[in-house]
């Protein structure tokens, strides 16, 4: 099996077997059809070009790096009309406008001051210190990759996937922080949210050339995180246990790996694994990342944001 295949084999069989949240099967169509005809892009900074090819390339890779913190994100300081990702991505865009890109041994040794002050964020808050050390910690491995394997270029890391996402994966998960396998009953369940994210990201920015370029992109699953499933949820394609939406509702954090955050990211991606049979047999064949993409940017409209997602605190999402 490839990897891509032994991600979606594991979250069916955690689906199957889910105690917390169900499919509902009857709305895999309806919602496949709404998702199709209502989709509004909006501009992501991780899909725009930076002032060079290099730059863009550097700025994909680390923003990626450090993109997780949903279960932090109510702390963090936002900017006007921004989400926790939009915050961080917009200030990290504008430290790359106007003075390039971290190298490689620079990643190496930066700090969470230096970070909380380009997130224009204040660490005497306790939860923002810890994400943000956490961050520091993400670019620090990132840095260390680079130069240990690459000889501190993005454009080698890139270039050693071979065009592959399957690979890029794999490379990227030297790192701790992109090793999103949870184990559930004993088995193993992967997801690698963030290393498949990278793929597309760059896929996008580069309009699907040179580093955009992956063979395998639409092999591509979703990419679990707590947004998905929630507007699936809303959509009411899952349907979780009455006693977790209470929990969810009332702010309780879901501790990561639990049978209730596994079940609810790997049953958002086994639904839309359906959904993307559906599109076939409809005559509309749309990738799963694609999919996902259209899904995150529902999840941004105010009736949404309404009702309140699960919260995990884990450097996978």
């Amino acid at each position: 099996m490839s990897l891509f295949d032994r991600i979606r084999a594991a979250c069916r069989a955690v689906a199957e077997d889910a105690r917390f949240v169900r499919i509902d099967a009857s709305r895999l169509e309806p919602c496949l059809r709404e998702l199709l005809a209502s989709d509004a892009p909006r501009p992501d900074p991780a899909h725009q070009r930076r002032a060079t090819r290099e730059a863009t390339l550097a700025y994909a890779v680390t923003l990626d790096a450090i993109n997780f913190g949903s279960g932090w994100f109510p702390f963090l300081r936002k900017r006007p009309g921004c989400s926790g990702y939009f915050t961080v991505a917009l200030a990290l865009a504008e430290r790359f406008d106007a003075r390039g890109a971290w190298s490689a041994a620079a990643l190496r040794e930066i700090e969470a001051s230096e970070l909380a002050r380009v997130l224009g964020q204040d660490r005497a808050v306790p939860e923002v210190r810890e994400l943000v050390g956490f961050f520091a910690t993400a670019l620090r491995d990132l840095g260390d990759l680079l130069v240990a394997r690459y000889a501190g270029e993005f454009s080698a890391l890139l270039g050693a996937a071979g065009g592959s996402a399957a690979r890029l994966v794999e490379i990227l998960c030297a790192m701790p922080f992109y090793r999103d396998v949870a184990i559930l009953d004993g088995r193993e369940v992967p997801f690698y949210k963030r290393a498949q994210i990278t793929a597309a990201d760059l896929h996008l920015a580069f309009e699907g050339r040179g580093p955009g370029r992956f063979v395998d992109l639409d092999a591509l699953t979703i990419f679990a995180d707590n947004l998905v499933p929630h507007v699936l949820r809303m959509d009411g394609v899952l349907v979780y246990e009455p006693a977790l939406v209470e929990r969810i509702e009332a702010g309780e954090l879901l501790a990561a790996g639990s049978r209730e955050e596994v079940e609810i990211r790997a049953c958002a991606l086994d639904a839309v694994e359906r959904m993307v049979g559906a599109g076939v047999r409809l005559g509309h064949p749309t990738p799963a990342w694609r999919l996902d993409e259209i899904l995150w940017r529902r999840g941004q409209r105010p009736e949404s944001k309404a009702r309140p997602r699960h919260r995990t605190r884990t450097v996978f999402y």
